[in-house]
């Protein structure tokens, strides 16, 4: 299988919910947090899963003194035609975990575009732009479940019930792959993705 970070042959998925530019779709994600939150593996599992589903996809992480400073991320890109650069400019979804990289990333995503904040960490208020803000006590609900490192998961878990591009078991099966040398932490995470998904499509009713 190829790294998730390479480029991927794509098809049209079902329930796919992304930006269309001419007669392609394409999603463009930017994750942030500081280090220790888990947040490459979080563009891992959603690369991965999204090119297990036969997509093109890019994974380009930002690692060094970024990562240390407090402010890690890394950059998604899905689509079902061939992609250009791995870089994102402006993002479709920006998911934040914590305040510094909500400061940092809160002018890189489009209008209209969704913004995924950690309100345990971060205090997003409403702004004068056109965008889709879902705060979500990530960190908190993760200590419920007895980890707080499982926050990340509950994001994707938030993005998932939201943008509905990829499907649960698809996003269960990347999660046992990147987490296969931590096997005793994939019940958890398979948990935390389920709560993350009901606490999207709780806000939906």
């Amino acid at each position: 299988m190829k790294a998730p970070h390479a480029y991927a042959r794509g098809m049209d998925p079902t329930g796919v919910s992304l930006q269309r530019n001419n007669f392609s779709m394409i999603e463009r994600i930017i994750c942030a947090g500081f280090g220790g939150q888990g947040i490459m593996a979080m563009g891992k599992v959603l690369a991965l899963s999204a090119m297990r589903e036969g997509k093109f996809v890019t994974w380009l992480p930002a690692y060094g003194a970024e990562v240390r400073g407090g402010t890690a991320h890394c950059m998604v890109i899905i689509s079902d035609s061939p992609i250009s650069s791995p870089y994102v400019d402006k993002a479709d979804t920006l998911i934040i975990l914590n305040a510094p990289s909500l400061q940092k990333f809160k002018n890189s995503i489009r209008d209209n575009g969704l913004l995924l904040v950690n309100s345990s960490l971060a205090d997003c208020k409403a702004t004068s732009r056109r965008l889709n803000i879902v705060n979500c006590p990530m960190t908190a609900m993760a200590s419920k479940l007895g980890l707080d490192k499982v926050a990340n998961t509950i994001a994707i878990g938030v993005y998932l019930g939201k943008k509905k591009i990829i499907s649960t078991s698809t996003m269960e099966k990347a999660i046992e792959e990147v987490l296969a040398h931590k096997d005793k932490l994939i019940a958890i995470n398979k948990r935390a993705l389920e709560e993350g998904c009901f606490f999207a499509q709780k806000g939906q009713k």
